[in-house]
């Protein structure tokens, strides 16, 4: 079976930080873009950060520009999202995803999300 496993979301207090977690099972990861996306309750789901095959990363709301970063293990077969300086608008479910063609293209396998919340 394949599938998106994420991790390591929860309560955190405003300028705190959380590691996220996306192990792959039943595939490698090592081809494919990993996105992370959110969704904040009442809005859709946006894209956050990517990090391509080879290791470089896109960002897409200047919002976490700074704050964010995203790295990979190929030999874990997991992504991880690293935030930093959480601010309460962070708050939301987060995703991640793989992609076959890449961070701009069409996403093949999604996980079930992980929540996180921002909150004094």
């Amino acid at each position: 079976q394949l599938q998106l496993v994420e991790s390591g979301g929860g309560l955190v207090q405003p300028g705190g930080s959380l590691r996220l977690s996306c192990a792959a099972s039943g595939f490698t990861l090592d081809y494919y873009a990993i996105g992370w996306f959110r969704q904040a309750p009442g809005k859709e789901r946006e894209g956050v950060i990517c990090i391509s095959s080879s290791g470089g990363s896109t960002i897409f709301p200047d919002s976490v520009l700074g704050r964010f970063t995203i790295s990979r293990d190929n030999a874990k077969n997991t992504v991880y999202l690293q935030m930093n300086g959480l601010k309460p608008e962070d708050t939301g479910v987060y995703y991640c995803a793989a992609s076959w063609g890449g961070c701009q293209d069409e996403y093949d396998y999604w996980g079930q999300g992980t929540q996180v919340t921002v909150s004094s």
